[in-house]
């Protein structure tokens, strides 16, 4: 298992939970912590940079130096009116992990380092791996066909051994991982992490609705949407929650600008209409987040014991 020298003793499973949308919050990353698995969310799950002040708060109050890491997603585009304040949060914090989307520059990655932090940047192909590595990034996500939220269209066979040709820092696969096997085979394939977003989401501590819940219970991988007219950028959403919101699915309408300004105010994207990856189909249950962690370390163990036998 290779990680960041501050991680080892810390991590007990090479994964990294997603941060994701109106979903992840510190419960749900604390419990991860706990267990040994990496927790993230975005900075943007709160609606002001004091609100995500109180959580990094709360997270350092609840977390010890025995726990995994936990990591911030910060949302590097023009339109993120919020960046530089919770950047400056971020350096006064010593966020573990930063996780960067929508842009990788040398002066995030500078700040982070500053104080010792390690940023990942997640990416959908070569030119965008390319781009991250030269700001400085210390890991890439590599964001393959079928992951929940903004995904590529790459396999990820074709995906980690293109980027693993060009950059020898820590690489995470994301994408339809689901299981402790799932784990150990991004790592076979070239990976370091597994990052994993959808499976969470049919958590206890998740911050979503019963019925969201419910619906990952009851879909499979054809239920799923990949199109940029919800968000303004690709991204895949559960088709029953399209109908849902009124609309068809088949026929939307296209959204024309990219504006997280106005996705803080409310818009239907990701509130109404759900996210969500290919691996649906592989979702039975709503355990805590703790009971879901022992399961995929055991799992991992499992799995590696019978390639191995």
């Amino acid at each position: 298992m290779r990680l960041p020298q501050a991680w080892k003793g810390r991590v007990r499973l090479p994964a990294i939970v997603a941060p994701m949308f109106l979903v992840s919050n510190p419960k749900l990353v604390a419990a991860c912590c706990r267990a040994g698995v990496v927790g993230t969310f975005p900075a943007l799950n709160q609606r002001t940079t004091d609100g995500f002040v109180a959580w990094l708060d709360e997270l350092g109050a609840t977390l010890t130096a025995n726990d995994a890491p936990y990591g911030v997603n910060l949302i590097v585009h023009k339109t993120n009116p919020r960046l530089d304040a919770d950047l400056k949060k971020v350096v006064e914090h010593r966020v573990p992990l930063v996780i960067t989307s929508l842009g990788a520059v040398s002066e995030v990655v500078d700040a982070v380092h500053s104080y010792g932090g390690v940023v990942f940047h997640d990416v959908i192909g070569v030119r965008h791996a390319e781009k991250a590595a030269a700001a400085g990034v210390d890991g890439l996500i590599a964001v393959a066909a079928g992951a929940g939220g903004h995904a590529g269209t790459i396999n990820p066979f074709a995906l980690i051994p293109e980027i693993r040709a060009m950059f020898d820092g820590y690489l995470a696969l994301s994408g339809c991982i689901g299981s402790g096997g799932g784990v150990l085979a991004a790592q076979a394939l070239g990976a370091d992490f597994a990052y994993m977003g959808t499976r969470f989401i049919a958590t206890q501590e998740a911050t979503v609705s019963d019925a969201y819940k419910q619906m990952l219970l009851d879909s499979r991988a054809g239920d799923i949407v990949y199109t940029p007219h919800i968000s303004g950028v690709n991204a895949n959403f559960l088709r029953p929650s399209i109908v849902r919101a009124g609309l068809d699915p088949d026929h939307l309408e296209p959204k024309k600008d990219l504006d997280f300004g106005a996705e803080l105010s409310g818009g239907k994207a990701w509130k109404d209409i759900w996210s969500a990856g290919q691996g649906v189909g592989a979702i039975h249950d709503v355990p805590s987040a703790t009971q879901l962690c022992e399961r995929l370390i055991a799992e991992y163990e499992a799995t590696r014991r019978a390639l191995a036998g």
